[in-house]
């Protein structure tokens, strides 16, 4: 099994840190842009997929700024990030997502983000 590489891709957004904060922490924000539907039992946040589901666990969480999942099954090093970043001069918010994909699979898996944030961006009216 080879190393995945860590792949950072940042999307401007329009919405306050609250509201996009809501969206990607939330199983009904979730289920809005990144999955047809999320459910949490304790730590465990299940995402469903046209009959396919996966288990992710909550590493960490901070309020309005960040959370921070591990697939079930991925190595201890390997995580996927929504991070909220607030510029401090002109407020401008942005969604820097974090993942770790094959290298083989980046162009995919980028084209993935792509379209997911844009669901997102459609689901918060921009």
């Amino acid at each position: 099994m080879s190393k995945k590489k860590k792949i950072r891709l940042e999307y401007p957004v329009k919405s306050s840190p609250a509201i996009l904060y809501n969206s990607i922490s939330s199983p009904s924000g979730l289920s809005t842009w990144f999955a047809d539907d999320v459910d949490i039992y304790n730590s465990n946040y299940k995402f469903k997929w046209d009959g396919d589901e996966q288990i992710a666990e909550l590493i960490k969480k901070t309020t309005n700024k960040s959370i921070k999942f591990r697939w079930k099954n991925a190595k201890p090093d390997e995580y996927f990030e929504f991070e909220i970043i607030q510029d401090e001069l002109t407020d401008d918010v942005a969604l820097v997502i974090t993942d770790f994909v094959e290298e083989a699979d980046e162009a995919n898996a980028v084209q993935l983000w792509d379209s997911q944030v844009h669901e997102l961006k459609t689901s918060l009216g921009g």
